[in-house]
């Protein structure tokens, strides 16, 4: 299969990097996945999710004019669970006290809330 953008392969991680790590593809290619297109959650160390010789699946998702193969491995996983009105941070938010514009400081040049002129 030649690889084009939207095709999904199995590769070998053949080296990590903090930004990304290089995966073996066929016919002798090399592509890279960005820390970004490693998870659905954010991850702070790519080496606590990717080790060398590690077997993933991927998907191409840009080839350069220079060859550059960018791959994701994000983009075949499930997505990510929504937050929903139940959540506990929903809830948090929900129970955040309002702020009413009297309790706010004046703001400068604000025709509206200048003090009013003492004689």
């Amino acid at each position: 299969m030649a690889i084009e953008v939207g095709n999904v392969f199995e590769g070998r991680v053949t080296g990590v990097k903090p930004f990304g790590a290089f995966v073996a593809l066929p016919e002798g290619r090399v592509g890279m996945v960005h820390i970004s297109e490693v998870s659905n959650e954010f991850v702070q160390d790519i080496n606590t999710v990717l080790h060398d010789g590690d077997a993933v699946k991927v998907q191409v998702i840009n080839i350069a004019p220079d060859g550059k193969i960018a791959l994701s491995i994000k983009r075949l996983l499930p997505p990510a669970p929504r937050v929903t009105a139940d959540a506990p941070a929903a809830r948090a938010a929900q129970a955040a006290p309002r702020v009413s514009p009297a309790m706010l400081p004046p703001a400068c040049g604000s025709p509206r809330l200048r003090p009013a002129p003492t004689t």
